[in-house]
C-alpha cells in the first residue's frame, strides 16, 4: 500500500497543472481543483486503514536514490504522528476551497493560480511529513515555502509583500541552520560508518551516541528552525503579520498546517536524534512553552484584528503542545500530538467563521461588528461552537488534548503547569469577549451598517436582514467540522490509538522513565 503515499504526493500536483491550463474559467478552476482536493482526503482515508498502529515505528516505506554519492534517497513512510497530519491536511484543503468559493482576489489575479498554489502547497507539506531522509526533509522545508509566499504575497492584503518576505526570510534562514546540523550530523555518521548518510533511522542510531557538547550545539540547529516554524516565543513575529495580510483560505493553511511541521520535527528529530540534548535543554524550551501560552493569551484578549487575533490565540495554543512535548511523558506526548490534530480542526474552522463574518462585513476590525447574531443566528452558533472549542470546552475535541497535557506534564513539570493553566482562564477570557463584542447586543459597527443595504438600513430591521446568514455552501462547509469537533470530543479513542504507540517509541528512544503510562489513564 506504499503506492497510496506516493499518491498522496503526485495527485495535488496533478491537479495543480490541470488547474493551471484552465485558470481563464474560474468556474471549472474551482470544480477541478475541488475535486482533486476530495481525491486526496479519499487516499488518506485509505492511508489511515492501511496504517497497523501496533507495526513498524515506519511504514508504507518507499525509497530511490537521488544523489548516491552522498547517500541522499528520495525516501518517504509515516508514523503515527506523521498520520494524523497528512489526514487533518486532507480534511482542510477541500473546505478551503468550498469556502473561498466566491472570495474575491485582488485585481489581475486568476484563480487558476491561486488554486494550482494551493494544491502545490498541499503536495509539499504532506511531503515533508512524510520523508525520512534528512536532508530530503530539509529540502522540503525550504521548499513549502515558496508556494506560500506567491500565496501571502501575491493574494494578501494591504501589506501582502511586508508578509510575504517576512514570513520567507525567518523560516528560510532557520532552515539554512538546521541544514548545517544536518551536515553535523552526516559526519558523524561517515567518522563512524565510514560512509555518509541522511537515513533518518540510522542517523538516531549514530547522533544519540554523542557527546553531550556535539549534540547541544546539533540540536539548536535542528531546534532554531523548528521554533521559529512552531511558532514559539520569542520567534514567532512573522506569524501575525502573515495570518493578518494572507486570504483566510491561506490563514487556514498557515495556522492549521504549515506550523505543525515545527512541533512535528521536535517529535521526530530532536528528542530521538538528540536524546541528551533535549533533556538537558527542556527547563529552557518549557519557559519558552508557558512564555507562549501567557503571551499569546494575553495579547489575543487586546487585539483589535480578528486575523491577529488568530495568530495569538495559535501561539498560546502552540506552547501548550511544547510544553508536553518536553514533559516527557506518554500522557503529555500523547496530548501534545492530539493537540496537534486538534488545534488544526478547531482553529481552522474559527478562522473560516471568521472569513465569513468579514466576507459579509468587508472589515476585519472586531470593533466593526456587533449584534450580528440579530441577523445572522447561525453564523453566530458557528462562531461560538468555534470559539468553545478553541477555548477547549469539555465535550469537545481541545479538551481532551488539553487535559491530557496538563495532567501528564503535571507530575515532571509542576511549576510550569500550573503557570500553563492560567493560560486556559485566559482562553475563556478572549473567546467569550469576542463572541460578545461581534454577536451580542443590538446591530451595531461600521462594517454591518455599510452592508445592511445602504443609507437608511439603521433603524430598518428588513433592510438589516440583507447581510446575510450562512448559505448552504457554507454549512457545508462547516457542517463535518462540527461533527468532528464533538466526535472526537467525546470518543476520541481512534486517534488516540494511532498516535499512542509512536510517542512511546519516541519516549523509549529518549530514555526517559514515564511516570504516567497511557494505557493506566484509559
Amino acid at each position: 500500500m506504499s503506492w497510496v503515499l506516493i499518491a498522496l504526493l503526485v495527485v495535488p500536483l496533478v491537479g495543480a497543472l490541470v488547474v493551471a491550463f484552465l485558470r481563464k474559467d474560474d468556474t471549472k478552476v474551482k470544480l477541478v481543483a475541488l475535486a482533486f482536493s476530495l481525491v486526496e482526503l479519499v487516499l488518506a482515508g485509505m492511508l489511515w486503514f492501511a496504517y497497523d498502529p501496533d507495526g513498524d515505528r515506519i511504514q508504507l516505506k518507499s525509497a530511490v536514490d537521488w544523489i548516491p554519492a552522498f547517500g541522499v534517497q528520495l525516501s518517504f513512510g509515516i508514523d503515527g504522528i506523521a498520520l494524523v497530519m497528512i489526514a487533518v491536511i486532507a480534511l482542510l484543503i477541500p473546505l478551503v476551497i468550498g469556502a473561498g468559493w466566491t472570495e474575491k482576489l485582488p485585481a489581475g489575479r486568476s484563480q487558476g493560480g491561486y488554486l494550482a498554489l494551493i494544491l502545490v502547497q498541499t503536495s509539499v507539506t504532506v511531503a515533508v511529513f512524510a520523508a525520512t531522509d534528512v536532508f530530503l526533509f530539509y529540502v522540503l522545508f525550504e521548499v513549502m515555502l515558496i508556494p506560500m509566499y506567491f500565496l501571502i504575497g501575491g493574494y494578501g492584503g494591504a501589506r501582502r509583500q511586508y508578509a510575504a518576505v517576512k514570513f520567507f526570510l525567518y523560516s528560510f534562514l532557520g532552515g539554512l541552520i538546521m541544514l548545517a546540523s544536518a551536515i553535523g550530523a552526516y559526519a558523524m555518521a561517515s567518522d563512524e560508518l565510514g560512509k555518509g548518510t541522511f537515513d533518518w533511522a540510522t542517523l538516531v542510531t549514530v547522533v544519540r551516541d554523542a557527546d553531550p557538547t556535539t549534540q547541544t550545539w546539533l540540536f539548536l540547529g535542528f531546534f532554531l528552525a523548528f521554533a521559529i516554524k512552531a511558532p514559539l516565543v520569542p520567534f514567532h513575529t512573522w506569524l501575525p503579520d502573515a495570518a493578518a495580510e494572507a486570504p483566510i483560505g491561506v490563514t487556514v493553511i498557515v495556522v492549521g498546517i504549515l506550523d505543525k511541521v515545527g512541533t512535528f520535527g521536535m517529535l521526530r528529530y530532536l528528542l530521538p536524534m538528540f536524546p541528551t540534548a533535549s533533556k538537558n535543554l527542556a527547563p529552557y524550551i518549557l519557559v519558552l512553552a508557558v512564555a507562549g501560552v501567557l503571551y499569546g493569551s494575553l495579547l489575543a484578549t487586546g487585539q483589535r484584528d480578528m486575523k491577529r487575533f488568530l495568530a495569538y490565540v495559535s501561539i498560546a495554543h502552540f506552547g501548550f503542545i511544547a510544553l508536553g512535548i518536553f514533559a516527557f511523558t506518554s500522557q503529555a506526548g500523547v496530548g501534545s500530538v492530539s493537540y496537534m490534530l486538534n488545534h488544526s480542526i478547531s482553529t481552522g474552522m474559527l478562522i473560516l467563521v471568521i472569513g465569513m463574518v468579514i466576507a459579509r462585513g468587508g472589515s476585519s476590525q472586531i470593533s466593526d461588528y456587533g449584534g450580528m447574531s440579530k441577523v445572522a443566528p447561525l453564523l453566530a452558533g458557528m462562531l461560538l461552537i468555534s470559539g468553545l472549542t478553541t477555548l477547549s470546552l469539555p465535550g469537545t475535541n481541545s479538551f481532551v488534548s488539553e487535559f491530557l497535557v496538563l495532567i501528564g506534564s503535571f507530575p515532571t513539570q509542576p511549576v510550569a503547569t500550573i503557570l500553563a493553566t492560567v493560560g486556559m482562564v485566559l482562553a475563556a477570557l478572549y473567546v467569550l469577549w469576542l463572541y460578545q463584542r461581534m454577536m451580542t447586543g443590538p446591530l451595531r459597527g461600521d462594517a454591518l451598517v455599510a452592508a445592511a443595504a445602504g443609507p437608511g438600513a439603521v433603524g430598518d430591521p428588513e433592510k438589516k436582514t440583507s447581510i446575510g446568514d450562512l448559505n448552504k455552501r457554507e454549512i457545508a462547509v462547516l457542517a463535518p467540522l462540527v461533527v468532528i469537533v464533538l466526535a472526537l470530543g467525546f470518543y476520541p479513542q481512534p486517534v488516540l490509538d494511532v498516535i499512542t504507540p509512536t510517542v512511546g517509541a519516541t519516549l523509549t528512544e529518549v530514555g526517559v522513565t514515564d511516570p504516567v503510562s497511557v494505557q493506566e489513564g484509559k
